[in-house]
């Protein structure tokens, strides 16, 4: 955001490294939030149980944004030593603080996507 679009003196996005700029960079992409939403709990959720609860995602995609969100510390990943493998996967602390960040976001969304179809 440049300072045209955001006048007020307390946005971040008037410092030096723009903090939202890299939280963008973490959790940024069509899939990651969704991601977060999917393992959102206290079970690990295994890598087909994930796939089946984003419909559209391709293993190749979910794969590559697992890993960035494992780079990240947004999740953990815990391979265990079976035939056949099995991956389960977790959001860790870190990724838990954005929960009720992502929480007001989609009410956010739904207000205004509710305001603009002319719905309560």
């Amino acid at each position: 955001m440049s300072d045209a679009q955001c006048s007020k003196p307390h946005c971040p996005c008037r410092e030096n490294t723009c903090p939202l700029s890299s939280t963008m960079s973490i959790i940024g992409g069509k899939w990651k939030v969704q991601i977060i939403c999917a393992l959102c709990g206290d079970q690990p959720v295994r890598f087909n149980e994930l796939k089946k609860r984003l419909p559209g995602v391709s293993n190749t995609v979910l794969t590559a944004a697992l890993k960035d969100m494992e780079d990240g510390g947004l999740i953990s990943r815990r391979q265990f030593l079976e035939v056949p493998p099995r991956v389960e996967y977790m959001v860790t602390e870190s990724c838990n603080e954005l929960i009720p960040i992502i929480k007001m976001l989609a009410h956010w969304g739904l207000k205004h996507h509710n305001a603009e179809t002319g719905r309560p």
